[in-house]
C-alpha cells in the first residue's frame, strides 16, 4: 500500500512484473502462439527498458539534490512506456492491427524524448545545497 503512493517506487515493481511477463511471452511464442518479436520487446522494452527510465529519473533526483518524488511529468513518462509495451504485445497478438505498432513506437518515443525534456534542466544545473538539519552541530 506504501508503495502505490509514490511513482518512483511501484514503476520498480511494474518493471519487475514485466520481467514476469516476459517468460510467459516467451513460452507462448515457443508454443506458436504468438511471434517471438513482440515477446522479446516485453523482457527489452518492458522490464529493462522501464527500469531504465524508473532507475534513470531516481537517480538524476538524487544526485542533484532534489526530493525523491515523481511529479506528474516523470508519471507520465511511466505510463506512457507501460502503454508502449501492452500495446507491442497486441500488436503482436493482432498483426492485422499495424496501428498498434505505430502508436507503440510513438509512445516509446514520447518516454525517453520526454525524459530527455524533463530532466535536461535537472542534470544542467548545479546540485541543489543540502538544508542544515536544525540542532545538527557542525564539525569541520
Amino acid at each position: 500500500a506504501r508503495t502505490g503512493a509514490e511513482p518512483l517506487l511501484w514503476v520498480l515493481h511494474l518493471a519487475y512484473g514485466f520481467l514476469a511477463l516476459g517468460f510467459w511471452a516467451e513460452a507462448a511464442a515457443g508454443l506458436d502462439l504468438m511471434l517471438a518479436a513482440p515477446a522479446r520487446h516485453v523482457w527489452l522494452a518492458g522490464a529493462i527498458g522501464l527500469m531504465t527510465l524508473a532507475v534513470m529519473s531516481r537517480a538524476s533526483l538524487g544526485h542533484s539534490g532534489r526530493p525523491l518524488r515523481a511529479g506528474r511529468g516523470t508519471t507520465a513518462l511511466y505510463l506512457a512506456l507501460t502503454a508502449s509495451v501492452v500495446l507491442r504485445l497486441l500488436a503482436g497478438l493482432l498483426p492485422a492491427q499495424v496501428w498498434l505498432l505505430h502508436l507503440s513506437g510513438t509512445l516509446w518515443i514520447l518516454a525517453f524524448g520526454g525524459f530527455a525534456l524533463i530532466y535536461l534542466p535537472v542534470l544542467a544545473r548545479p546540485r541543489l545545497a543540502k538544508k542544515p538539519v536544525s540542532g545538527a552541530r557542525r564539525t569541520a
